[in-house]
């Protein structure tokens, strides 16, 4: 039974995030010998506050990144 785990910014439209699962799902089907239904997609929305990379959030590279323009 695969179980697939997505960590994501959120940010994205419900829409953007039904299409990722469904992709997602599609690939794992296509190349696993499963069952469709066995196939489980997470996907785990991290706040742009709570999510740092070279101890900046996402947030702050947004913000500095609309300030550049």
């Amino acid at each position: 039974m695969p179980q697939v785990a997505i960590t994501i910014a959120e940010g994205r439209t419900p829409a953007q995030l039904r299409n990722l699962m469904h992709e997602v799902h599609a690939a794992v089907l296509r190349t696993t010998d499963t069952r469709p239904e066995y196939i489980r997609v997470v996907v785990h929305e991290v706040p742009r506050t709570h999510w740092a990379t070279g101890d900046v959030t996402l947030l702050e590279m947004n913000v500095a990144n609309e300030e550049q323009s």
